[in-house]
């Protein structure tokens, strides 16, 4: 996995910057129910995305991210708004929030277990009748079927822990019914050859070693494509909702 200290300072530009996170946060508002009066932004980053969530009239937002270069970065964009803690032990009681987000933190996780564990924490704090919103699928978002993607084919992955079917296990047995879904796209993330050769050699796809033979074949296949700077497609990444059982269902 990245050390996210050490990313926090390119990571907006390098990812889209406000165009992906303005996309991010219209489609969670989307399918949040109204009235929502309170929303907890989990593994809120540098707060790109929580700042535009929080501009949502009426929504009061609260961040929260266990990296503390990120929560800094964060809480200079929302001040006293932004929580540093883990994602897999919430520091808030249960039954807190109207909303629950995870935009791009369910595909980090080491594993199922962990995963199911985020999950649980989400619905514990979210009162009932809420509504918890998160990305899904997302590696398999950035499979835009281009000329990199048939490079990248034969690289190891590992078994996402973000799949729509897992996710909708682990909410089930959190108490959480499907709540509806969506789309968006991911603006300034279309891979070019040369970016995703250099995404290779500082360690992005964690299943290959940056300075080992795999990634040296794959760059060589990537700087043969032609169009060296120019990306390919957007990504479109996947989101699901789902809503917390009043205690009377």
């Amino acid at each position: 996995m990245l050390d996210y200290s050490e990313e926090a300072d390119r990571y907006d530009a390098s990812r889209g910057g406000e165009p992906r996170a303005a996309a991010a946060a219209a489609a969670v508002l989307g399918l949040l129910p109204s009235p929502t009066r309170t929303l907890l932004d989990v593994a809120c980053g540098t707060g790109l995305v929580t700042r535009r969530l929080a501009a949502h009239e009426g929504l009061r937002v609260t961040g929260v991210d266990a990296t503390y270069r990120m929560a800094r970065m964060a809480a200079d964009r929302l001040p006293g708004a932004i929580v540093l803690g883990d994602s897999r032990r919430l520091p808030f009681p249960d039954d807190t929030f109207d909303a629950v987000s995870t935009v791009w933190l369910l595909h980090l996780m080491p594993g199922p277990e962990e995963t199911a564990a985020v999950v649980g924490e989400c619905a514990r704090v979210l009162r009932p009748g809420g509504t918890y919103v998160t990305t899904v699928d997302k590696a398999a978002s950035h499979d835009v079927c281009s000329d990199i993607d048939v490079v990248l084919a034969p690289r190891p992955v590992r078994p996402a822990v973000d799949r729509a079917e897992a996710v909708a296990v682990y909410a089930a047995e959190h108490g959480m019914a499907p709540a509806g879904r969506s789309r968006f796209t991911g603006h300034g993330q279309g891979r070019s050859p040369r970016s995703t050769a250099d995404d290779l050699r500082r360690g992005w796809f964690t299943q290959i070693p940056p300075d080992g033979p795999l990634a040296a074949r794959l760059a060589a296949r990537l700087a043969a494509l032609p169009d060296q700077d120019v990306p390919r497609p957007h990504p479109r990444f996947g989101l699901r909702a789902f809503r917390k059982r009043t205690r009377a269902a």
